[in-house]
């Protein structure tokens, strides 16, 4: 019986760490096929379209601080001259970018 609650307990971890990894990777697909040409795969803007347009780098503590909430905000119906990706995008596919968005910093 305790070797059963053990295997099952470890499978149940082990499904957990996949669906945290695959919610990972698939953020950062999204980020790659909507963000990068601005911001740049390292979040900075850092690229001659981002440097042009001027875009915040997103690893900033200034970025960072803002909420959730005001991230998704920028995201879903843009802001100055980043446009609006609400329609393009689900907003499961938007909570995961601005998680996506926090794991730059930690890069930077």
């Amino acid at each position: 019986m305790l070797i059963r609650c053990i295997i099952v307990t470890s499978m149940l971890c082990s499904l957990a760490v996949t669906g945290i990894a695959q919610t990972q990777g698939d953020a950062a697909k999204i980020f790659k096929a909507n963000c990068v040409l601005c911001h740049g795969a390292d979040g900075s803007g850092n690229t001659g379209l981002g440097k042009s347009l001027k875009v915040p780098d997103l690893r900033s503590p200034e970025t960072q601080k803002q909420s959730d909430a005001a991230l998704t905000e920028v995201i879903t119906n843009g802001h100055d001259k980043m446009p609006a990706f609400g329609a393009k995008l689900k907003p499961e596919d938007i909570t995961k970018l601005v998680a996506y968005i926090r794991t730059l910093a930690a890069k930077k």
